[in-house]
């Protein structure tokens, strides 16, 4: 049997929003995101999958692409870490001093009070392990874990 060898490359994520307005203007604040295209007619495919489903934003900044949508009729409570969810999402900086960055610019945004949170964790501080690799968790408007790392090896490569 030929074995043939198929790499994927990441494309994007999808992210089911409780409030898809606030989910867009934090993202576009938080990462400089901006809205490239926006859909509100689905496929059969795509009604059977995700039902109830109103519309879909794409958001982009550099190489890095979010999808956000919304669905009629689906509770606006934050998924329980015992149901089946993505662990986190983990995103790499250049610098290490933009881990700090990205957690003061959170913590704006967080007391704004533009932006409703499915929780009111505040994000870690910036955890360093055994190999120097640092990191910073935080939770997304959707209640949902980001990780940012910056990574000793990344940087000398550079």
């Amino acid at each position: 049997m030929d074995k043939v060898a198929v790499i994927p490359q990441f494309d994007h994520i999808s992210i089911q929003c409780r409030d898809l307005d606030t989910a867009t203007a934090w993202y576009c604040a938080f990462l400089g995101c901006e809205v490239s295209w926006t859909l509100d007619t689905f496929s059969a495919t795509t009604h059977e999958r995700l039902p109830g489903i109103r519309e879909l934003r794409e958001l982009v900044v550099a190489d890095f692409r979010l999808h956000l949508f919304n669905r009629a009729h689906v509770p606006e409570t934050v998924v329980s870490p015992h149901e089946a969810q993505y662990q986190h999402l983990c995103l790499s900086v250049v610098e290490p001093q933009d881990l700090l960055t990205l957690r003061d610019r959170w913590m704006r945004l967080a007391s704004s009070g533009l932006y409703q949170f499915a929780s009111s964790a505040p994000p870690s501080g910036i955890v360093t392990d055994s190999d120097g690799v640092q990191s910073l968790y935080l939770l997304d408007p959707n209640g949902l874990e980001l990780e940012f790392t910056w990574k000793p090896a990344i940087r000398s490569e550079l």
